[in-house]
């Protein structure tokens, strides 16, 4: 019987072990995301309002408010407030999943952030 090349599935001829958790088909997806090297790179506005606030013609989060703009951008946040943001994290609990080989245990946190000065996020 010929040999079948390493492309293919199928066979005895593949040893043990090999591929694992998903091989060659992708695999679980879980972990982070690679840090990006340079996480100060130009900000390039995609939003009138991101626009607005780069120009400096919108220069505090109230004249958002004002008006019901959607902040779309973590940058506007960044570049009005800055560097006085505050986070705490409020609760942590463990969320599970039933999947066919046992349960699947994630955590889920709520975390506030603010700058005390009356600004404050939840998430």
């Amino acid at each position: 019987m010929a040999e079948r090349g390493s492309g293919d599935r199928g066979g005895f001829g593949r040893g043990f072990g090999g591929r694992g958790r998903g091989g060659d088909r992708g695999g679980r997806g879980r972990g982070r995301r690679p840090r990006r090297e340079t996480e100060e790179e130009k900000w390039v506005p995609v939003t009138k309002l991101g626009r607005l606030v780069r120009d400096g013609k919108i220069k505090s989060v109230e004249q958002i408010y004002l008006h019901s703009l959607p902040i779309k951008e973590y940058q506007i946040v960044d570049a009005l407030i800055g560097p006085s943001l505050k986070d705490e994290v409020m609760k942590i609990m463990p969320v599970q999943k039933q999947t066919r080989a046992g349960q699947r245990t994630r955590f889920k946190a709520f975390v506030v952030v603010g700058d005390g000065n009356g600004h404050v996020g939840l998430g």
